[in-house]
């Protein structure tokens, strides 16, 4: 990305904090007149005491100075102080926002190491950079009125200056981009770095029983000793910047020294010429190595911005359409797909092709099929995870482009077959979409999968996959809406808990919708339509005994259930 754009985005990020800006900008102007005044002052001192006049005035002065450029210099301090955090938590904000309002896909086909990297360490590079505009404007004023006011003492102590300035100004230039480069490397590397720990620990389990800790260890490591590389270099360079910017100041003092204090022999300078000029010299210091550290500062944030910028190719879902008038329910179908295409990208296979499919507005249906059919497609679609590439999907006969996505997620309850748990409590699990719901309501439902301990504190590293799936299960029942999505939802119980879990969805389905993916064909035996996808298409639909007999590939998934372990499902399957 062009530095250009960075530095678009950095603006863009800054511009809202104008106001604040302007001002601490103001104060940074006033305590550079009174810097750039204290030497004059000075001069005026030294003169009054060779001359034999009284020293209160001009002392009282510059006392005046000094306090009010401390005071100014206080509050400037703790004004861009405040706005850098503010700049930082807005930023943050935007991109937490952004993430939340992500199409699934785009925020999915991103690491989510990465993804936090982003919140928490790229925009923590703005907190320096938010000041750094107001720095360099600061500093370069203070530098140009500085470089008047030794023109008004001594023109040739001021070319000697000059020259010394614009040798550090070219190295300056030459050696600056590179902080950038490295800085921007430094953080891509801390972004794979984040994404490799963060997949390592979450899969920590099969790292372990893989035997493979020192391996895994050994690649995060490489990462953060890339990172750490980059960073070094970046240090080295600004390193080199500031020993320049400070040797070339030294070395211009002592050269201004030697030939100031000889044209002061000479007669062709005053000494209090010669200090006002010398105090102006080194207060040159101060305008040079602020430019060189807020150039630095500007260089980490323009590589900052261009790393968020980039997260402007995440998708969002669209805006919620204006509201229509309210459909009554009736007989139909509570959802209907229309030769329904879909596809993960441009340019990506087609993963569905040409679904029809009716979901009756009571009942159970089960969506089975070998891996690969587009079964969690087609989930992803009634969620609206995914929007459909042709066709089109109904909710209660309006179609689904004249619904918000909050509306039509809140007609259905999903339990996804990983089926996460939330920090808190059962309770704060089961109330993650209904945090009205009272403890009487939480109580049925967690009895209904065999659950009861409402205050019992969870931890995702505590919670075997059988608990998280009934924790799942009964916040889905949880004043349950027009159709429960079911991804597996039994694959990790035990048979009892199965057994019960089964008599929630028959009960369910008696006054409901109930849809299920399953891959154990025990679960959805006594379904009242069985649904087989096969490459993306519907190959057949009926109950369990029709396919059995009629569908060749229902009757293979069947026989390879039957074989695969001689267990009471199985049982169940000759029947």
């Amino acid at each position: 990305m062009p530095d250009s754009t960075r530095l678009g985005t950095l603006l863009a990020v800054l511009r809202p904090h104008r106001r604040t800006m302007a001002l601490g900008l103001a104060l940074g102007l006033i305590g550079n007149a009174a810097a750039l005044a204290t030497p004059m002052v000075t001069k005026w001192v030294l003169d009054s005491f060779s001359d034999g006049i009284d020293l209160a005035t001009p002392i009282t002065v510059l006392a005046a100075l000094v306090v009010a450029g401390t005071m100014i210099t206080l509050w400037q301090s703790i004004l861009l102080g405040t706005l850098a955090e503010q700049i930082v938590l807005d930023a943050r904000t935007s991109i937490i926002r952004r993430y939340f309002r992500a199409r699934l896909h785009d925020l999915l086909a991103r690491p989510t190491g990465e993804l936090v990297t982003r919140v928490t360490s790229d925009t923590a590079l703005l907190h320096q950079a938010s000041g750094s505009i107001i720095g360099l404007i600061n500093a370069g004023i203070g530098l140009i009125g500085t470089l008047v006011l030794m023109a008004v003492l001594d023109l040739t102590l001021l070319g000697c200056t000059l020259a010394a300035v614009t040798v550090v100004a070219v190295l300056m230039t030459v050696l600056l981009p590179r902080i950038g480069v490295a800085q921007t490397a430094a953080q891509d590397a801390v972004g794979r770095l984040g994404a490799d720990l963060e997949g390592s620990l979450r899969a920590i389990r099969t790292v372990k029983a893989s035997r493979a800790e020192a391996r895994q260890g050994d690649q995060i490591v490489g990462d953060a000793r890339e990172a750490a590389a980059h960073s070094v270099r970046a240090a080295k360079v600004a390193a080199i910047v500031w020993t320049i910017a400070w040797s070339g100041i030294h070395l211009a003092v002592l050269l201004i020294l030697a030939i100031g204090a000889w044209r002061a022999h000479a007669g062709l300078l005053e000494v209090s010429s010669l200090v006002a000029f010398l105090l102006y010299v080194f207060q040159l210091m101060g305008p040079i190595g602020e430019l060189t550290q807020n150039l630095t500062a500007l260089q980490a944030g323009i590589a900052a911005a261009g790393r968020i910028n980039e997260l402007d190719s995440i998708a969002l879902e669209p805006a919620a359409p204006e509201a229509a008038t309210p459909v009554t329910a009736g007989d139909g179908p509570i959802l209907e797909l229309q030769s329904v295409t879909a596809r993960y990208g441009p340019g990506s296979p087609e993963v569905l092709h040409g679904i029809d499919l009716v979901i009756p507005r009571r009942g159970h249906t089960a969506i089975v099929g070998p891996s690969g059919a587009g079964k969690t497609t087609l989930f992803s679609l009634l969620l609206r995870f995914l929007e459909p590439e042709n066709g089109r999907l109904l909710l209660d006969g309006r179609p689904y482009t004249a619904w918000g996505h909050q509306e039509i997620r809140a007609r259905l309850a999903y339990v996804e077959q990983e089926t996460p748990v939330v920090p808190g409590t059962v309770g704060d699990n089961l109330r993650f979409t209904h945090p009205e719901a009272d403890d009487d309501e939480v109580r049925a439902a967690l009895r209904s999968v065999r659950l009861d301990d409402l205050d019992t504190a969870l931890r995702a590293t505590d919670v075997s996959g059988g608990q998280r799936q009934r924790i799942a299960l009964a916040r889905a029942l949880l004043r349950t809406p027009d159709v429960l999505l079911l991804d597996e939802a039994t694959a990790q119980v035990d048979g009892l808990t199965e057994a019960a879990v089964q008599d929630c969805i028959r009960e369910r389905a008696a006054s409901g919708a109930v849809v299920t993916i399953a891959h154990r064909l025990s679960t959805v035996l006594d379904a009242d339509r069985i649904v087989v996808l096969e490459d993306g298409r519907i190959r057949a639909q009926g109950t369990h005994a029709v396919l059995y007999e009629t569908d060749e590939l229902y009757r293979s998934l069947v026989e390879a259930l039957r074989i695969a372990a001689d267990q009471p499902s199985a049982l169940l399957l000759k029947q």
